[in-house]
């Protein structure tokens, strides 16, 4: 399944969301990414229509195993540029910003070098 880097932002932030406050609604998304409530219902359903989470009758959105490979993927990334930005000088508020957009387009080789070489300069730290 093919998903925008928009479905992926949602993925994420309803992965973070849970880790923090254990349950996950539309409103939360809409806080922790800023935007309209209306905006992320349509996110929300055409996520659930492809299978990455489910809806409960109570309105909790729970990621589906797919939803949740992908979203612990993207924040797996997320975390390690962030990381390596922040390692080679740049400011941690300007390391958030660039790493969400770096993410998203990073490739599976980059990504496993990049990760390799944090990895490898954690233990010499």
């Amino acid at each position: 399944m093919n998903i925008k880097e928009s479905g992926e932002d949602y993925l994420e932030a309803i992965l973070m969301i849970e880790r923090q406050k254990g349950t996950v609604r539309s409103v939360d998304v809409a806080n922790e990414l800023n935007v309209s409530k209306p905006s992320v219902s349509r996110a929300i359903h055409i996520l659930a229509e492809r299978g990455y989470l489910r809806i409960q009758p109570s309105a909790q959105l729970v990621l589906s195993e797919t939803g949740r490979a992908l979203a612990e993927k993207i924040y797996e990334r997320h975390l390690f540029i962030s990381e390596f930005l922040i390692h080679i000088g740049v400011s941690e508020q300007v390391a958030v910003i660039d790493a969400c957009r770096m993410e998203h387009t990073l490739s599976d080789e980059s990504f496993a070098a990049l990760k390799q070489y944090i990895l490898a300069h954690r233990k010499q730290s």
